[in-house]
């Protein structure tokens, strides 16, 4: 897993540079914002179960048919592994805040994805708009501290929703 720092060090690196003045602005921007993505990340920790519950309950309500006989979440088993899968974006998603860099989502989400939704035969458009309803909610929690960090937590959400939809699942 790269963090920001490491991203640009090895990107000046492969091509044999000293950090120019690019450079050092993206590393000053990654400091700058380093307490509101800690601020944020603390928040989301300790909020992870509500947000989860609520993401999950607003994903129920506009998909009920996902509850019913025939559904993705039908029986309990499944209905637990959905909660699972919705814990897991989250996660991972504030690991990408804190290092300030996607590539983990890539690496530890998205590459595997494909072969294991395929197999279990799991739809995709409910679980982009899980994600969706997950920054949704994560956004609001953020607001309510008045921490100034939307930036920071839109963009992994984001950064999957993105990859996800493109993907040929």
């Amino acid at each position: 897993m790269q963090d920001a720092i490491t991203k640009i060090l090895n990107q000046y690196d492969l091509k044999g540079k000293y950090l120019d003045k690019i450079a050092i602005e993206e590393l000053d921007n990654y400091f700058v914002n380093a307490s509101n993505r800690i601020q944020a990340i603390e928040i989301i920790n300790c909020q992870a179960a509500q947000i989860i519950k609520e993401a999950a309950a607003r994903l129920y309500e506009e998909q009920p048919e996902l509850l019913k006989p025939g559904g993705n979440s039908y029986t309990t088993r499944r209905y637990a592994a959905c909660l699972r899968d919705i814990e897991y974006y989250l996660r991972y998603v504030t690991y990408a805040i804190v290092a300030g860099n996607n590539n983990i989502l890539r690496e530890r989400v998205l590459d595997g994805l494909r072969d294991v939704y395929n197999s279990l035969s799991v739809p995709i458009a409910p679980t982009i708009r899980s994600i969706r309803l997950l920054q949704d909610v994560t956004q609001e929690e953020i607001t309510l501290k008045n921490i100034y960090a939307i930036n920071c937590i839109i963009e992994p959400f984001e950064y999957l929703i993105k990859n996800l939809s493109e993907e040929d699942i």
